[in-house]
């Protein structure tokens, strides 16, 4: 396993102004690098050269055509390089644009699952007409947005912010597509597998809202809090607190340029105590008061609908809270003044879930803890998590890994601690 210290990456899109939600740059690389540690999602396409790229320590080819997708994060590192690779990045706000996304569902009404596409499938190699239709789409991308290393007075064009989201949209779908048409895309759900400490880092970004705890975090990784915490260190320069707060603060940035959510709503959203722990925080880390930093760099075109956000937010918050609850669609809609239909499209862009996946992604989870942590029976445990019936608890664990509660009990055992 990797284990090389990681270079922290800027959370950034843009040195130049922090509001774009994409930067596009043109760079040039003629020898390895140390392991980079991204903050922000990223596209890297390669336009000359020969390398190889380890990517959660997994290598994949470097060749021209190769377009290669990257979450917050990951960690990446050029082992190889053949011949000087020259590629472009992309930098872009993956929260806003996984929202963004997610307003147009495909035809069974769920959204594509952008991120476990990334995950399962990070690599495409495009054959040469789509390699054409690649060095077209990156110029017409440069002359929307500009190159982030030129450092150019652009004037600032009508709908930017719009423009820039439509044109990362155009780049997604045609990847989707030329996968189809490659045979490469994915069906179904990815293929449950064992957990790797590479993966913690993404999984403390997508769980900072909750209280995670070093302790918590071992039992879900399968391994001791000494392991855990070492590996962190290693990989990051930083403890585990340290790098949640990092991780938050990340979050707390996008927060104050994107909405206008109130200070208070984005601790919540990110796992501080309340606002003036946030603003504290916020205030020590940015180098001024976090209401100057909103009024510095945010931008009125790059704020989508508020209001909508967080009735999303409270809504997924409700489930969370009351899940062993009996809890009907209708009853949990006509609690915040929704449709049914409304409800589902709010959870869909917040959580990629419509409302009865969701519930039952939190039910399932719960019941995964209890089966590891206590010896309630499942039957004990179908009830406690807001589940009728044993089968009903059974067929939704199958669905959502793969494996029954009883095997999963049987199978999986706590590391225990040194």
């Amino acid at each position: 396993m990797m284990t090389d210290k990681a270079t922290l990456q800027s959370y950034d899109r843009s040195k130049v102004e922090r509001s774009r939600l994409l930067s596009l740059d043109l760079e040039t690389l003629d020898g390895p690098t140390y392991p980079l540690l991204h903050q922000e999602a990223r596209f890297l396409y390669v336009l000359r050269g020969s390398g190889v790229i380890e990517l959660q320590g997994k290598p994949l080819e470097l060749r021209p055509g190769a377009l290669l997708g990257m979450l917050p994060w990951q960690v990446s590192n050029v082992t190889a390089v053949g011949e000087p690779l020259q590629f472009y990045t992309v930098i872009y706000n993956l929260q806003v644009f996984s929202e963004f996304f997610a307003l147009f569902p495909e035809k069974d009404g769920k959204p594509l699952d952008f991120v476990r596409q990334i995950l399962s499938d990070p690599v495409f190699y495009g054959s040469p007409v789509q390699m054409a239709w690649m060095q077209d789409y990156f110029l017409r991308l440069q002359n929307e947005v500009g190159l982030e290393s030129i450092l150019e007075e652009r004037p600032p064009k009508v709908l930017s912010s719009l423009g820039a989201m439509t044109q990362l949209l155009t780049l997604v779908i045609q990847l989707m597509r030329f996968k189809a048409q490659a045979g490469q895309a994915e069906e179904g759900a990815a293929p449950e597998k064992k957990r790797d400490l590479r993966d913690v880092l993404r999984y403390m970004y997508a769980h900072t809202a909750e209280k995670l705890s070093v302790e918590g975090l071992a039992r879900t990784f399968y391994v001791s809090e000494s392991a855990l915490r070492s590996y962190i260190r290693e990989m990051t320069g930083m403890g585990f607190y340290d790098l949640l707060n990092e991780m938050r603060l990340g979050k707390v940035s996008g927060y104050l340029l994107y909405t206008n959510m109130t200070l208070e709503e984005i601790s919540e959203a990110v796992g501080f105590w309340d606002a003036s722990h946030i603003s504290k925080v916020f205030s020590e880390y940015a180098g001024m008061p976090i209401h100057e930093y909103r009024r510095s760099y945010q931008q009125p075109d790059t704020l989508p609908h508020l209001e909508e956000a967080r009735t999303g937010y409270a809504v997924s918050e409700y489930l969370t809270k009351h899940y062993a609850e009996e809890l009907s669609p209708k009853q949990v809609a006509e609690r915040f003044g929704l449709s049914v239909s409304e409800m589902n499209r709010l959870l869909l862009i917040q959580t990629s879930r419509n409302y009865e996946d969701f519930l039952n992604y939190v039910r399932v989870s719960r019941a995964g803890r209890l089966l590891l942590e206590t010896k309630l029976t499942v039957t004990d445990i179908a009830a406690e998590v807001g589940y009728g019936s044993v089968k009903t608890l059974n067929r939704n664990f199958f669905r959502i890994n793969r494996t029954t509660p009883g095997n999963f009990r049987a199978s999986v055992v706590l590391q225990p601690k040194r």
